[in-house]
């Protein structure tokens, strides 16, 4: 465990008194889940979720101190840009916190688990480091006494079981998805993104099914009454799930992590998640010709994906596109060292530290360059960290599979000096 641990956390971290905690320490504690909490001391969510995490979180020290172990541990990962306003923070709260110092380790942390907002908290297994629950915020909302502990992911067929419905007022029973893959759509009318990817959409979905393929759309509503999702649902020719059942809607965005509306997530017929960007994939492919949307490991650059560069650190190749081939040159290059990192990550049930995208020459693209203060060059092979303010460049002549391999491999070394965006 600690070794798993401390990969993710550092060797040490503070407690509310100033102490230090090492995180070797927290097996002997018999912690086995730990909950990372990304947010700041400003701010009323943040304050909010702070009240109710400490009274969920003392209603486990009160079980440990009476069965005389702790099995769940709480990290602090602070916003906070100021050390004094940090220390006042950790001072007001009962769990532990990554030291203010750590800086490089925080950004590795909101990067690695793809915290786009706070705040959030997001559980993961003391043993492996592995996520368990992407939105611990709606555990506290809809398990406050801890009786589903350990929240581990379940699978779809029995999260979703129950009855569905048609805009029609018809149900049917929730197994009639087996079989099928299924788009599980989080969205709302109150939502104008929602609203313009549901037409989008609705076109998808018909070309989807009048090509014979088994396909069908669920609806998770995110509308703020009963009358608004009535409204919406008549638009749409799928199923939903029952408004008033909003403990299965929470499970639902609980599953799948859902931080943001709208949002597409794609699983195939046995319920296993094909992709999360659904959403991207959907207006890319407006002919639907790529269905079901397995990923690519290499994606061209293009308004509606350009959003996922908000998600983490990106790799960039700018190329000229007035050169014919070019692009699909650049992304021959670059697919081999992406399939090979992904693979890496993806055996150890991890998501890959970096996107790879090939960007040629648009109005996009130039709005980029302009915001990042990159060169003009072309090529230019580039790693974007947006949420770190951060920019590596490699302005060569000419860039090879070897150049890309070196440049990857040093940025997850960590021996890249970052340059400010």
């Amino acid at each position: 465990m600690a070794g798993a641990l401390t990969e993710v956390l550092g060797e040490v971290l503070v407690a509310a008194d100033g102490e230090e905690v090492a995180v070797s320490a927290l097996a002997a504690r018999g912690v086995s889940l730990v909950g990372l909490y990304f947010g700041c001391s400003l701010g009323g969510p943040c304050a909010q979720l702070g009240a109710s995490l400490a009274a969920f979180y003392g209603r486990f020290r009160g079980e440990a101190a009476a069965a005389g172990g702790q099995r769940l541990e709480i990290v602090f990962v602070s916003a906070e840009q100021e050390q004094q306003q940090w220390q006042e923070a950790v001072r007001a709260m009962p769990w532990l916190a990554l030291p203010f110092a750590d800086k490089h380790r925080k950004l590795k942390l909101w990067n690695k688990y793809r915290v786009s907002n706070i705040p959030s908290l997001i559980f993961i297994d003391a043993s492996t480091g592995k996520v368990v629950c992407r939105n611990g915020l709606l555990v506290i909302r809809d398990d406050p006494e801890g009786l589903e502990f350990p929240w581990g992911p379940k699978p779809f067929s029995e999260v979703v079981a129950g009855p569905l419905l048609r805009n029609n007022g018809q149900t049917l029973d929730s197994n009639a998805l087996e079989g099928s893959h299924v788009g599980v759509y989080f969205s709302a009318h109150w939502c104008p993104p929602c609203r313009s990817l549901t037409r989008v959409l609705v076109e998808s979905y018909r070309k989807i099914k009048e090509a014979g393929q088994k396909f069908e759309i669920l609806f998770v509503s995110a509308d703020r009454s009963e009358d608004s999702f009535k409204q919406y649902f008549s638009e749409m020719p799928w199923v939903a799930v029952p408004y008033a059942d909003e403990a299965r809607r929470s499970r639902l965005n609980r599953l799948y992590g859902i931080q943001g509306i709208p949002t597409l997530i794609v699983l195939d017929s046995k319920g296993d998640v094909i992709t999360r960007q659904g959403r991207v994939e959907v207006l890319n492919d407006i002919e639907c010709r790529e269905f079901p949307w397995h990923p690519k490991p290499v994606l061209e650059l293009t308004d509606s994906n350009a959003v996922q560069l908000n998600e983490g650190p990106c790799l960039v190749l700018f190329v000229d596109s007035e050169d014919d081939g070019e692009s699909e040159a650049a992304k021959q290059l670059i697919q081999p060292i992406a399939e090979k990192i992904i693979a890496k990550y993806k055996a150890k049930e991890e998501e890959a530290p970096l996107l790879f995208f090939v960007a040629g020459e648009d109005d996009m693209t130039d709005s980029l360059r302009d915001y990042t203060n990159l060169p003009e060059a072309a090529p230019l092979l580039t790693i974007l960290d947006m949420s770190a303010r951060a920019k590596y460049v490699m302005d060569v002549e000419e860039i090879t599979p070897e150049i890309v391999e070196a440049f990857v491999s040093d940025f997850l070394a960590d021996k890249l000096k970052p340059e400010p965006i």
